[in-house]
């Protein structure tokens, strides 16, 4: 799919390649031509110098047939601006702002735009949310039987006891990534919107997994 990409810094440019190198076309505007140096020699993707929230600039950037738009420049109001104006007038549905300050990403979440507020948890979540199917392996045993991987799951698991979670999907979740921190699931932890589910499992039960996890859990009868 085509992905629009606001910010050539580090999270942006780092972005970029990845979601090239995952077969995605990406165009990525930045308003200083200097920082697409930081886009490697082999980039095959559109560099496109403008504001992220001018109409032209975006329509350059492909914006029309993007099926996701990520704003990640370095001031939070471009950011939110241009994530609104991706969504709200050329439709783009699958969009996320990055947000410095996480008391304004709390407004902007009710406005409906998803944001990311922390350096470290930035390249994570928006990968997260921009390509949210399937698992993601980590580290493999040597063997390749055992696998630790990041899992995606249904927003229905937000709010459950991530121990429910584990006895339906039949895995152990080895860690969960929580605005940027890592965090050992207890008896009584719950999933929280944001977090990042890490499991450790069978290289052969994944597609079970990511089967249980996708849909919404069962309710639980009284």
């Amino acid at each position: 799919m085509h992905i629009v990409i606001m910010g050539c810094g580090r999270v942006g440019s780092t972005l970029a390649h990845i979601l090239e190198d995952s077969g995605h076309s990406v165009a990525i505007i930045d308003r200083d031509p200097q920082a697409f140096r930081r886009l490697r020699a082999g980039f095959r993707g559109r560099r496109v110098t403008g504001i992220g929230f001018d109409r032209d600039v975006l329509e350059e950037a492909g914006i029309e047939s993007a099926a996701a738009y990520v704003a990640v420049s370095s001031g939070d109001n471009s950011n939110i601006i241009s994530a609104r104006v991706a969504r709200e007038t050329f439709g783009v549905d699958n969009v996320v702002a990055r947000i410095y300050d996480p008391r304004r990403a709390e407004v902007y979440q009710r406005l409906g735009i998803p944001t990311v507020a922390t350096v470290r948890w930035t390249a994570d979540q928006v990968l997260r949310r921009v390509l949210p199917e399937g698992a993601e392996p980590l580290w493999r045993d040597p063997t390749g039987a055992v696998v630790l991987a990041e899992v995606a799951y249904h927003p229905g698991w937000i709010g459950t006891l991530i121990s429910r979670l584990e006895e339906a999907a039949g895995t152990r979740a080895a860690f969960v990534n929580r605005m940027g921190d890592a965090l050992l699931p207890k008896h009584d932890t719950v999933l929280q919107e944001g977090d990042v589910l890490h499991v450790m499992a069978g290289e052969n039960d994944m597609d079970r997994i990511n089967k249980v996890l996708s849909t919404a859990p069962e309710e639980e009868s009284h």
